[in-house]
This record gives structure tokens, sequence and C-alpha cells, in this order.
């Protein structure tokens, strides 16, 4: 069965972005972008590969899920992972680019529809309140840690209090401090 992973970039205190969306604020390190690039080259958009100097076959994920407000960081880009299937959910937005689906209700029914299906895992992009909803759903957590403090800004997990345990099944860290750690559900 395919699993949901939530792969996310965090500040210490919990937030993947600032309260206006800013996200420029986590160190970058050469050796950290290459590392994670080579595992998870699917996680880099698909306008940002040449950039990066990727021409990797999908390894990990064949599926992309994504919340508003992650779809529309860069409102210039209509489809922002051509080399995934791609769904954004949204109950505010419409959505023009025909290689993106958009999900007006019930992100869970898809996930539960989704991982029945035959493929491979299926990339929970962001952001808070989706990845709240879809809690009960996800398999595992890769979380890439920086060494920096926002304060203030979006949960990484935004909705109800719902203690959910993981297991830590790996960790590097990187020459900026920060920690990429991988958790499978319990």
């Amino acid at each position: 069965m395919r699993k949901l992973v939530y792969f996310v970039a965090t500040s210490i205190d919990g937030y993947i972005a600032g309260p206006n969306g800013e996200w420029d604020f986590y160190p970058w390190a050469d050796d950290m972008t290459a590392d994670v690039n080579a595992r998870y080259p699917e996680t880099v958009p698909t306008h940002l590969r040449a950039v990066f100097g990727l021409d990797a076959p999908n390894q990990r994920f064949d599926t992309v899920l994504m919340g508003r407000g992650t779809y529309q960081i860069d409102e210039s880009v209509t489809n922002p992972y051509a080399h995934l299937r791609q769904y954004v959910v949204s109950s505010t937005m419409k959505i023009e680019d025909p290689a993106v689906e958009l999900v007006t209700g019930d992100p869970l029914g898809l996930v539960r529809r989704l991982k029945q299906e035959d493929g491979l895992d299926i990339y929970l992009c962001g952001g808070g309140k989706l990845a709240g909803a879809l809690l009960p759903e996800i398999d595992e957590l890769v979380i890439k840690c920086y060494p920096v403090v926002a304060g203030a800004g979006i949960s990484a997990f935004d909705g109800e209090f719902r203690p959910t345990l993981f297991t830590l099944t790996g960790s590097k860290t990187y020459s900026n401090g920060a920690v990429v750690m991988t958790y499978a559900r319990q």
C-alpha cells in the first residue's frame, strides 16, 4: 500500500512559514541541498529542477497534495510539480491549469482512495491546515528542522489536539545545523 509522507521544512519552534508565508529565513547549505535533492528529487518543483541539475526519474513519489497557500507560493507557476500527479485542497479558489486537480472537500477520503491505487508514495507538500486534517492518514514524516526560531507563523500541524505517536527511524545533521529527521507512525 502507498504511504502518505509529510515532507516539510520547519523552524525549531514548529513553524513551516512566517505569518505572511515567508520561508526565506531558513539557512541553506550546499551539503544539505545536494543530499536531500538526491534522496527526494521529486520534491523539487519542476521549474527549479534544471537549476539544481535534476534530471532524475521519480524515485519515491508520483503524487503530491498541497493546500492553497502552498500552491500559491509563486502565483506565476500554475503547474508546480508537472512530474507528479497534483492535487490542491481548497474550498476558496479556482484552478485554471488542467494538470492540477482541485479538491474542494474530504481530503481524508481522497488520501484513502489514493492509497488503494498502485503507484509510488504520496508527497504531502503542505500546508499546516491540510497536514492537521490528514494526520490520521500520515504514515511517515520527513522533517527538515532548521536551527532558527520563527516565533510566529504557520504551524506544521494546525488542527485539533490529537497526540499521535511516531518513531524516529533516521536523522542526519548538516553543515548549517539543520537536521533531517524521519519518523514512522507507530
